[in-house]
């Protein structure tokens, strides 16, 4: 796919080179729209589903399974070939999917630890290698429910918590090299919240929400991608972040406070 838009000369990511994983839809959509405003030269990946042709438009497109050791490794070369280098990887990709501690069956339990938590090691790992000369900086995509648990998605929770013992793990390894590694654990309106409130029918749903206005600080209702948390994944891909590694910034309302 093409090159995209010629990034902003004067934003505050201006000259930046970051690959975003999960860029076509939600939170990974999100980061390619302020990325590319902040003037960064971004290289989105996506695997099944393509971008709008609106965010197709706004940068070059790779594709990739990131499950796949070997797709991951193509789509790197290519990636760092279209951008001549690479300073950043905001690592998006990843699935929600429900069930129970009690009927979670092997194929989910499968499916989720991959597309959350293998995606998570194979990206890092491909990136760090093209980083380590030079620095850089990784953002994980991670998650309260890594801390907090959920009955409604053990095998999520779980991943979760892998993607945040392997950042702090990767961070500690990688910032000798001059590399940070970071996550984020936002509540954000994302194709992963729309598949929750099927799941959990309307009156479920509408009772859930109900309990967010209770129980959510500020606004009492899940954030904007791209508004709520975009200018954070700005910050997190910018020179302001380079002396913070090994962290889980909870970006949700005060939803969950995770400073102890």
């Amino acid at each position: 796919m093409d090159e995209g838009l010629p990034a902003s000369p004067d934003g505050p990511l201006a000259g930046r080179r970051i690959i975003v994983s999960g860029a076509a839809t939600g939170i990974g959509a999100a980061a390619v729209a302020c990325f590319t405003e902040a003037g960064a030269r971004v290289v989105g990946l996506f695997h099944h589903t393509r971008p709008s042709d609106e965010l197709e438009r706004s940068c070059a497109w790779v594709q990739c399974d990131a499950r796949d050791r070997g797709s991951v490794e193509d789509a790197f070369d290519a990636a760092v070939q279209i951008l001549g280098g690479l300073d950043v990887l905001l690592h998006a990709a990843g699935v929600w999917r429900p069930s129970t501690p009690e009927t979670l069956t092997e194929d989910e339990l499968t499916l989720v630890l991959d597309a959350n938590l293998r995606t998570t090691v194979l990206t890092n790992q491909a990136a760090f290698a093209r980083m380590r000369g030079g620095g850089g900086q990784i953002v994980n995509l991670g998650s309260g429910e890594a801390i907090r648990g959920n009955p409604m998605a053990p095998h999520y929770a779980a991943a979760k918590a892998g993607v945040q013992a392997w950042t702090r793990s990767a961070a500690t390894a990688w910032g000798p090299h001059g590399v940070t590694v970071n996550a984020l654990a936002p509540a954000m309106a994302t194709p992963g919240a729309e598949r929750l409130w099927e799941h959990l029918g309307p009156d479920a749903a509408t009772a859930f929400r109900d309990r967010l206005r209770q129980t959510m600080p500020l606004r009492g209702e899940l954030g904007d991608p791209r508004a709520d948390l975009g200018p954070v994944m700005v910050f997190l891909a910018g020179s302001g972040a380079r002396f913070m590694t090994g962290q889980l910034l909870a970006v949700n309302g005060g939803l969950q406070m995770l400073g102890a």
